[in-house]
C-alpha cells in the first residue's frame, strides 16, 4: 500500500512539472524564425523521431477506424494520399514538391514506392541534415532549406505539389497558397493535407473553444488554422486553380492518433533511458496539447482536411478548357 501511495505521488509530482513546463515554456510564433528554431530543437534532441519515426504528422486508421501499429499508420497515410490525390495514376519520373518535408519520411515513400522524382523542402536546417542522413543511396529524393512563402523554384517546376500539415505555421495563407500553385506545371495536381479549424464565419467560436484555440496556436508555433471552406477560397482566389479545390474531411480517419502518440511513451520506456529525466520531462509536456488537439478535433472544433487542385494553364482558364488540355495530359496513364 505505501508502495502504491509513493508511486502514485511520484506521478502526480511528474505531472505537475510538467503541466507547469508546459504553461511557462509556450512555442508562440514570432515570425518563420521561430517554426525554423522549434523544428531544430525537436530534430536535434531525437525525441520527437523516436516516438513518430521518419513521419512527423497523423496516421490514417481506415474508416471506420481500427487499431493500427502507430508507426504504420503514419505509413498508410501517405498511401492513402497517394490514392486520394490520384498520383498513383502518375508515370515514375514525375516530378514531385513536398512542402514542409520533415525529416523525409511521406519523400522516401514516394520515391521509392512511386518511382517519383521528389524535392522536399522545410524551413528547418537540422531537418534537412536529418533528412539528408536517412535517405539511403539510389533513392530519388532530395531535401534542401526553402521557405513556402517565397519558394527558390521558377514558375512551373514541378508535376505535383505535395503538402501535409504545413499550414498552421505559416502566417500568409493566400500567399502559400499562391506559391503552392506557382510552382505547379499547367496540368500538375496539388494534394494537401491539413489542420483545419470549424470554419468561424459560420460559427463562431465559443467560451471554452477560444481559450483551447489559443493553446493550440501558442504550443507548437502556430500563427493561425485555416478553414477547409478559407483556404479553398483562397486556392481558387489565385486564378490558377482549373475549375474547383477538391476536398475531404479526414479527421475520423486520423482521429485516433492523438491518444495513440501519448500511449508510445508509455509501451515505449526506453525514450526514458535513451533521453535520460529531461528527456521524459520534455515529452510529458507535449502531453497536454495531445489531449487538446484530441478534444478539439473530437468536438468539431477542428477538422482534418484534403486539398485537391489541378494547375490551370494560365489565370482565369475555364475548368471546360482544362478539362480538354488534361485528356492530353501525358502525366496521366490512360
Amino acid at each position: 500500500m505505501n508502495v502504491l501511495v509513493a508511486t502514485l505521488g511520484i506521478l502526480l509530482a511528474l505531472l505537475i512539472v510538467g503541466i507547469a513546463f508546459y504553461l511557462l515554456t509556450p512555442r508562440r510564433y514570432q515570425s518563420s524564425d521561430s517554426v525554423a528554431n522549434s523544428y531544430d530543437d525537436w530534430t536535434n534532441d531525437g525525441i520527437l523521431e523516436f516516438y513518430w519515426g521518419e513521419h512527423i504528422h497523423l496516421g490514417h486508421y481506415g474508416s471506420p477506424s481500427r487499431k493500427k501499429d502507430f508507426l504504420q499508420a503514419k505509413s498508410d497515410f501517405v498511401h492513402e494520399m497517394v490514392l486520394w490525390g490520384g498520383l498513383d495514376k502518375l508515370s515514375a519520373g514525375t516530378t514531385v514538391l513536398d512542402v514542409g518535408c520533415g525529416i523525409g519520411g511521406s519523400s522516401r515513400i514516394l520515391a521509392r514506392d512511386c518511382g517519383f522524382a521528389v524535392t522536399g523542402i522545410t524551413i528547418s536546417p537540422q531537418q534537412v541534415k536529418r533528412a539528408q542522413e536517412l535517405t539511403p543511396p539510389g533513392v530519388n529524393a532530395h531535401f534542401q532549406v526553402d521557405d513556402a512563402l517565397a519558394l527558390s523554384f521558377p514558375d512551373a517546376s514541378f508535376d505535383v505539389v505535395w503538402s501535409i500539415e504545413v499550414g498552421p505555421h505559416i502566417a500568409d495563407k493566400a500567399q502559400f497558397a499562391k506559391e503552392l500553385l506557382r510552382v505547379l506545371k499547367p496540368g500538375g495536381i496539388l494534394v494537401i493535407a491539413d489542420w483545419n479549424q470549424r470554419d468561424d464565419r459560420s460559427k463562431t467560436l465559443n467560451w471554452w473553444e477560444r481559450p483551447v484555440m489559443r493553446q493550440l496556436l501558442d504550443q507548437w508555433s502556430h500563427p493561425a488554422f485555416s478553414s477547409i471552406e478559407g483556404f479553398s477560397e483562397q486556392l481558387e482566389a489565385t486564378g490558377l486553380v482549373a475549375g474547383q479545390v477538391a476536398t475531404a474531411d479526414w479527421t475520423q480517419e486520423t482521429l485516433p492518433a492523438w491518444l495513440d502518440s501519448i500511449w508510445q511513451g508509455l509501451v515505449r520506456p526506453g525514450g526514458l533511458l535513451k533521453f535520460g529525466f529531461v528527456g521524459f520531462i520534455k515529452s510529458l509536456r507535449e502531453v497536454p496539447t495531445f489531449l487538446l488537439m484530441r478534444l478539439a478535433f473530437g468536438a468539431g472544433l477542428c477538422r482534418f482536411g484534403m486539398f485537391r487542385a489541378v494547375r490551370a494553364a494560365s489565370p482565369g482558364v475555364s475548368a471546360q478548357n482544362m478539362a480538354s488540355e488534361q485528356n492530353n495530359d501525358n502525366l496521366v496513364r490512360s
